[in-house]
């Protein structure tokens, strides 16, 4: 299987990095910049579960970018959605399938506008991880899975190679017959650590000894009846572990859009807070003002930087 991975940021990376290392078939689609910083040093992944060095990835960028691939995993934040689709579409043919790594929902319905809506899977992937100063991908724990799986939930014969392609890849790879369940539960979970974190400017362990627990849990069930009312109620364990991640005493956990913003980059506050706040049919105060706050930090970063 041909597969094409979208970056070699953190996300793209690390499960690129990996495939390669199992010696799948994997070429990084990449901008001039981190193509150049590759060529020169090659692919480093620093891990709990294994340090990897790749010193020769095969690479293109979108100009040498000709023929299509049987599998494109996409980890491109949100707001590049559209760049990253223009730069890859030379990849997609009548059998590729395109796996997206991307947080919230919004994204499908981009991709199936622009390619067809039989092309893409559903994904999400669980790992914390970023890159160093000099360009390596730092893998921060141990937890490092990609869940994947068929939109309608129907099994498939593309879904079986796929998962044959991604298992015992120096990965957890999860073939998943609930997909859009997943990327709910994992959605809300997102939008409400990244809301206390981002509002408090702060981990959750500080979070919550300042006494502020109850808000992240306010926020949690928040998120929590929106999901339901579009039909995904977070299930009972689920809810269980992201309510113990919030409320974890002495963590050090943040959420990456936190980390974004104290880097004065970018964040996907849309995509994490706006699309779930539109889809409330009830009141949804602390995550209005989660999005809010988000709008209002793009506003000051737009003014400053113009």
């Amino acid at each position: 299987m041909r597969i094409l991975v979208v970056g070699a940021g953190a996300l793209g990376g690390y499960f690129g990095g990996r495939l390669a290392q199992a010696g799948r078939d994997v070429t990084f689609l990449l901008r001039p910049r981190r193509a150049a910083l590759l060529q020169r040093n090659g692919l480093s992944i620093l891990s709990p579960c294994g340090d990897f060095h790749l010193a020769k990835p095969r690479i293109v960028t979108a100009e040498q970018l000709k023929d299509p691939f049987d599998l494109i995993l996409l980890s491109c934040k949100a707001y590049d959605l559209e760049d990253a689709m223009a730069a890859f579409a030379a990849g997609v043919g009548s059998k590729t399938a395109i796996l997206p790594m991307l947080n919230g929902m919004s994204h499908l319905d981009a991709l199936a506008a622009r390619f067809g809506a039989d092309t893409c899977l559903g994904g999400l992937c669980q790992i914390s991880a970023g890159l160093d100063g000099e360009g390596r991908i730092q893998h921060f724990n141990d937890l490092h899975s990609l869940v994947f799986g068929e939109l309608d939930g129907a099994p498939s014969a593309r879904m079986a190679a796929i998962a044959s392609a991604l298992t015992n890849a120096g990965f957890e790879a999860q073939p998943c017959e609930k997909i859009r369940q997943e990327m709910w539960e994992k959605w809300i979970f997102i939008a409400a650590l990244a809301g206390i974190t981002c509002l408090m400017r702060a981990a959750v362990g500080d979070i919550v000894a300042a006494g502020g627990a109850d808000l992240a849990l306010a926020l949690f069930d928040e998120n929590a009846a929106i999901a339901a009312a579009n039909g995904f109620a977070p299930r009972p364990a689920s809810v269980e572990r992201s309510k113990g991640i919030l409320t974890a005493k002495g963590s050090p956990i943040k959420a990456s859009m936190l980390r974004d913003i104290e880097a004065n980059n970018p964040i996907e506050g849309e995509h994490i807070f706006g699309d779930l706040l539109r889809r409330a049919q009830g009141p949804s105060s602390l995550l209005r003002i989660a999005d809010l706050h988000a709008r209002a930090y793009e506003a000051q970063r737009a003014r400053v930087s113009a």
